[in-house]
């Protein structure tokens, strides 16, 4: 199978691309490769395909960050994300899998029924999929290293429990629009000086729906949704960062005439720690030696995530010297395995020594000599070369 060129290309952009340009340059593209303006022609209809999927994933916002950050694999379900399902990580629907992306509204609005004369695409009263969410959530340091549940509580839009979504007073019946037959759109033909074309737009009557309804829901007022205060447990997987997305399938706002819901992004948002910094699976810290220590080297003990581990430090250890402990970091998202804890000795001076104190100090350095320090005595060499003594 063929590599997928990258969106971007695809539409003439480059990666940054406004909401506006990205429209245009699909408006544009769309209709040069549109198959009633190039019938028979196989290549112009997979460019169009092309085209569209492109459209589907950067048009949305939730869906376009993902692919901003991890490419196509951010928005294809089969890319090794896991499984998708409602509290697990990764997968995303792209413009065939379901991703809400109606191409036939967008041609509708766009070309309004230009090409072919008369469907506009698909049938507005068909069923949609419901609008995508996305939710912020703050987690700490630990809690993203090893895992954890949380609860969102937010207020979304959901079908209506008394009519079921369809708008009708219980007991009442909804009925085929007349003035569309259904259709949930009505054309109209307008002569130009470059020929016939059918406009076509939302049925007055039925507002798109495709039917009227006796008596309006008293619940909903005939819309068929309610707004509702929820609450949704959230799977958190170990080894998440800053600005991980977790997709709930079917957890954002109910879907019109029978479509799927829509999904819920939660997005991470990590709180820094005391003392760790985080490098993509990698840990760092800095731990203050005094001059004994580095001098004449000590076992020292290096804080971990979750445990305390004993590390000797070897005599003659010079400041800002990096230590490894291997596999001490954060696990892997798609693995089993660890990062590693990077441990940064920083040499600590001591800053208020009283006058028997600095005495010893004096007498330690006349005891050891400047011939003890190699660099300082180098440095000194190379110093007394250039000006002499």
């Amino acid at each position: 199978m063929a590599e997928k060129r990258d969106f971007y290309e695809v539409l003439g952009l480059k990666k940054g691309a406004t909401d506006d340009e990205i429209k245009k340059a699909f408006r544009k593209k769309a209709m040069q490769y549109h198959p009633d303006k190039n019938p028979g022609d196989k290549s112009a209809e997979d460019k169009f395909k092309e085209v569209n999927e492109a459209y589907g994933i950067l048009s949305d916002k939730e869906k376009k960050n993902l692919y901003d950050q991890y490419g196509h694999a951010g928005v294809d379900p089969n890319a090794g994300f896991g499984g998708g399902g409602a509290g697990g990580f990764g997968g995303f629907s792209g413009f065939s899998g379901g991703g809400g992306f109606d191409a036939g509204d967008l041609f509708g609005d766009l070309f309004g029924g230009m090409f072919g004369g008369g469907g506009g695409g698909r049938r507005r009263n068909g069923p949609k999929k419901g609008r995508d969410l996305q939710q912020g959530i703050k987690i700490t340091f630990k809690e993203a290293a090893f895992g954890t549940k949380k609860k969102i509580k937010m207020t979304k839009q959901e079908d209506c429990p008394s009519c079921g979504g369809n708008g009708a007073k219980d007991g009442t019946a909804k009925h085929t629009c007349p003035t569309c037959n259904g259709s949930g759109q009505v054309q109209q033909q307008q002569q130009t000086p470059f020929g016939s074309f059918t406009n076509v737009g939302t049925c007055p009557d039925c507002h798109g729906r495709g039917y009227i309804i006796d008596e309006q829901c008293p619940q909903c007022s005939g819309t068929g949704k309610i707004m509702k205060d929820v609450t949704i447990t959230v799977d958190i997987p170990a080894g998440v960062d800053n600005d991980s997305v977790i997709p709930l399938r079917g957890y954002g706002e109910a879907g019109s005439n029978g479509g799927p819901a829509g999904d819920l992004y939660v997005v991470i948002r990590v709180e820094p720690h005391e003392i760790f910094t985080r490098s993509g699976n990698d840990l760092k810290i800095d731990i203050p030696i005094t001059f004994e220590q580095a001098t004449l080297g000590d076992t020292i003990i290096v804080p971990t995530l979750n445990e305390k581990v004993k590390y000797k430090v070897p005599p003659g250890t010079q400041p800002n010297t990096v230590f490894r402990l291997k596999g001490k970091g954060v696990k892997s998202l798609r693995g089993n395995k660890h990062g590693d804890l990077y441990a940064k000795v920083i040499l600590e001076v001591p800053t208020k020594l009283n006058g028997d104190q600095k005495k010893k100090v004096k007498a330690m350095a006349e005891a050891i000599g400047p011939e003890s320090y190699a660099k300082k005595s180098k440095f000194t060499k190379l110093t007394e070369k250039m000006f002499g003594n």
